[in-house]
């Protein structure tokens, strides 16, 4: 979506280097609001030309006292006030506000960091809708608090531990939160984040999903030339096929599909999923083997920075061998690869600060990303790249992608190598996490619990318990069984079983996957742990 077609009404979030940075995009733009994230030191001229209605500062890792924190480019106070731009500023981008506009902000004498309630101490502004007294359960992230505020601020709520939650200046247009509103650990975040761009900057709800898909079309069509051909790899999830569907709907039958297998499938992987492309779909789709390729790279790899950065090197000289197939087929040679990237995709392989881009610390490396050779000889077209999953499916259901493609789990780029810790070629690794996996699924799709639960897999740990099997000794791996909750994959929470669930998956496991005699469950939401292990 081009933002100088709604930028009237377009809320930009500068980016300090918060993991939640771009959860604030989401949550904006579930609003129907179109948000857009650039990174915090972007130049007044980067700002001023998208005309935002409103703009937010984020938080990050960094402290206003460092040496050369991150900050707004020289002139922005004045241009947000020449031209009545709402600014809100959210835990580092608070104390930004503070410190710039002429208050103190100071190392806390107690951090605070999870859930912490608040007490609204003057209800207006961003607290317009609530009581005074009135308290709410956040999620604070913060070492640094508010010592004194700016000639015309106001506190609007304050922690239990008297720290400044809330400030606002409303002759100014600009407003202040310590905490985290964009997470789910603030359960009435969403609404003083609704009442914020609404009710306090009176933004219109103009933005959808149709438009996405119009602009994203005209990109295509004005990136593709009318006699080129492009190569989408397709890996049978959500992303790749909607990627897919998106992409033939803009060129045709100059889109070829393929289907590579690396040995890193889930159990019998690439026969459902070449049996759902020619049934539901009718895509093109060529399968290649590669499987022989991708696990000799692999022996001996332990590393899982190391295992993303091989397999995202294999995949990219699997497609140049199938596009150079192409070139002695169609006469002309495929210059573009279509790739399922997300959003959170992106954010998640973005380097440290100091590296040139200013965003988060770097969590994993993503194959379509981060893993990437530098020099790959097809161009990238990502036309997911700046949506999350929950927008990703609801664009399949307008390009009329079947519901069983679209409700499908999220599955890694590097397949199962990233669920088996260590070298996924020792012994029969794969088989036995393929099995133990099968069964778990199968487990939660037979209590009907599959479309409650944003992801569920297994997890295959290096090392071995003592167990007893028919009377005799085993020495046996540890299977690890993962499934949370989630709205866009940006947080996470793992999913409560009840204890009857649990003692059949993990009994069928040990009973019928040989090599397996010890099942337990990871109880860590994200943060702070990933969704997946590695």
């Amino acid at each position: 979506m081009d933002a100088k077609e709604v930028k009237s009404d377009l809320v930009l979030i500068l980016d300090f280097g918060s993991q939640y940075t771009h959860l604030i995009t989401r949550r904006i733009r579930s609003l129907s609001v179109f948000s857009l994230c650039i990174s915090g030191t972007s130049t007044l001229n980067a700002i001023t030309d998208l005309n935002p209605r409103v703009i937010i500062l984020s938080g990050g890792p960094h402290s206003v006292h460092t040496p050369n924190a991150p900050s707004f480019p020289d002139g922005f106070v004045d241009y947000v006030e020449k031209n009545g731009v709402y600014v809100l500023g959210i835990c580092y981008g608070l104390q930004l506000i503070v410190q710039k506009l002429g208050g103190l902000v100071r190392v806390g004498e107690e951090q605070e960091y999870g859930r912490t309630k608040i007490e609204v101490e003057k209800a207006c502004g961003l607290f317009g809708n609530k009581a005074v007294g009135e308290k709410q359960v956040v999620w604070m992230s913060h070492g640094d608090e508010v010592a004194q505020l700016p000639d015309g601020f106001e506190v609007l709520a304050r922690s239990q531990q008297g720290v400044v939650a809330a400030v606002e200046n409303r002759s100014r247009r600009f407003f202040g939160l310590q905490y985290h509103p964009e997470v789910t650990h603030s359960p009435q975040g969403m609404e003083t984040l609704r009442y914020f761009i609404f009710d306090v900057c009176g933004v219109n709800a103009v933005w959808n999903m149709e438009d996405v898909l119009n602009e994203e079309l005209k990109v295509i069509k004005a990136t593709v030339g009318p006699d080129d051909h492009v190569i989408c790899a397709l890996s049978g999830g959500v992303d790749s096929t909607v990627a897919a569907t998106l992409v033939h709907k803009a060129i045709g039958d100059r889109l070829h599909c393929v289907f590579v297998d690396n040995g890193l499938l889930r159990y019998k992987e690439r026969e459902r999923v070449m049996a759902m492309f020619e049934k539901d779909l009718h895509l093109p789709v060529t399968c290649v083997d590669a499987s022989k390729q991708f696990l000799d790279k692999l022996k001996g790899v332990r590393d899982p920075e190391e295992k993303r950065k091989v397999i995202g090197k294999e995949f990219i000289s699997t497609f140049d061998s199938f596009a150079q197939g192409l070139e002695h087929k169609l006469g002309k040679r495929p210059i573009y690869l279509v790739q399922g990237t997300l959003y959170p995709d992106v954010i998640e392989s973005c380097p440290p600060p100091g590296s040139g881009r200013k965003h988060s610390h770097t969590i994993k490396s993503h194959h379509n990303v981060g893993g990437l050779p530098k020099d790959m000889k097809l161009k990238l077209i990502e036309p997911l790249k700046l949506l999350f999953k929950d927008e990703v499916r609801e664009l399949g259901k307008i390009l009329k992608v079947p519901e069983e493609f679209l409700k499908r789990h999220p599955f890694p780029g590097p397949g199962l190598a990233v669920r088996i810790l260590g070298d996924v070629t020792e012994g029969s690794a794969l088989e036995m996490l393929r099995l133990a996996d099968e069964i778990f699924i199968n487990s939660i799709k037979d209590a009907g619990l599959y479309d409650k639960i944003w992801q569920a897999f297994v997890v295959l740990l290096p090392c071995c318990t003592v167990g007893v099997q028919g009377d005799l000794r085993s020495y046996g791996r540890v299977a690890v069984l993962r499934a949370v909750t989630s709205q866009d994959g940006m947080t996470a929470d793992w999913y409560d079983f009840d204890n009857k669930f649990l003692r059949e998956v993990s009994g069928k496991i040990t009973n019928n996957v040989r090599g397996i005699n010890r099942v337990v469950q990871d109880i860590t939401s994200k943060p702070p742990g990933t969704i997946e292990w590695e």
